[in-house]
């Protein structure tokens, strides 16, 4: 019997085998984790062997994030270590998917140098659920394509157009999202937008507007940068091939007025946002492409009678 008593280990000699403190490990014996094979004459706790090995089976769990109790079930039987990681992997997946959206948030108040009030504005923006996102962009759909008198194709098109968030999206996602969200949610942007969609949406038994191609098609984009690359000026003959190129016979002060209304109504901007938050490829920012185009219109109309600039606010740049 004092032969068995000597292989037994003592908490503290428990505690120096594995390097853990003995306060850790009473805490655990008492939960029943590690519990001791004998007591001494003094009541004291003994240990056999197969406890050192049973302790960092226990530390190993519980650096993975395990409970205390879960520990206790997974060595009493009662569940698998595979079936607890599951729920914790679950478990994890939506910490860090919490964790990124309040980065995100973070990130965009210190960018910005946000309020109290702002913060708590971008946060519910940012937590908000499916459902609850879905609401804002189908309020804003209604409220600026509703009313429009489009073909029938057109008006399914714009019914199936959604921006949705992913399940697990990235920082820069959400932070696209919140600004969104701050965008579409705004009375005034939605005003402009609706402008802009009356003067450049095609609409049944009528020829399509002389600016839409402004918006919908990316090539007008394009040969403007190339023509600002060469180093053609807005006012001036070369500028004028460019516009000819690219609207022909069309009526240019419809294609001015179309052209104001987008960049009044931040266009532009909402497109780029629209892509972020799906996660797409946005193409460069084309605003300057656009206000070139829009002093090349004014200076080719410049002798003919002047057209009073639409009396729209610049929106607020991101």
């Amino acid at each position: 019997m004092e032969d068995e008593r000597s292989e037994m280990l003592t908490i503290g000699r428990l505690a120096h085998r594995t390097g853990l403190p003995v306060r850790t490990l009473r805490f655990w014996s008492d939960k029943g984790a590690v519990p001791p094979v004998a007591r001494s004459a003094g009541g004291y706790r003994l240990y056999d062997a197969a406890a050192v090995a049973r302790v960092e089976l226990v530390r190993t769990l519980r650096e993975l994030g395990l409970g205390i109790d879960e520990v206790c079930r997974v060595l009493s039987g009662r569940t698998t270590v595979a079936e607890v990681a599951d729920a914790h992997v679950a478990a994890l997946d939506a910490r860090i998917r919490s964790l990124r959206v309040s980065r995100a948030v973070l990130s965009t108040v210190s960018k910005r140098g946000s309020t109290a009030e702002e913060t708590a504005l971008m946060n519910r923006l940012a937590r908000l659920s499916a459902t609850e996102r879905k609401q804002i962009v189908d309020e804003f759909k209604e409220e600026v394509f509703g009313a429009l008198d489009l073909d029938p194709r057109l008006q399914d098109r714009m019914r199936a157009f959604s921006i949705e968030l992913p399940d697990d999206p990235t920082p820069e996602q959400v932070d696209a999202w919140i600004e969104l969200a701050e965008l579409v949610r705004d009375p005034g942007f939605r005003t402009r937008m609706r402008t802009m969609l009356e003067l450049s949406t095609p609409v049944p038994r009528q020829s399509r507007p002389p600016g839409a191609s402004i918006w919908w098609a990316r090539q007008v984009v394009q040969t403007v940068a190339e023509a600002r690359k060469r180093g053609t000026a807005p006012e001036g003959a070369a500028a004028a091939e460019v516009l000819s190129r690219l609207f022909g016979d069309a009526d240019r002060a419809a294609v001015l007025v179309c052209l104001e209304a987008g960049i009044a109504a931040g266009a532009e901007r909402y497109r780029r946002l629209a892509a972020r938050v799906r996660g797409q490829y946005a193409s460069p920012d084309a605003t300057e492409e656009l206000e070139w185009l829009a002093r090349a219109l004014r200076a080719v109309d410049h002798a003919s009678p002047a057209l009073p600039p639409l009396a729209l606010p610049l929106p607020r740049r991101s």
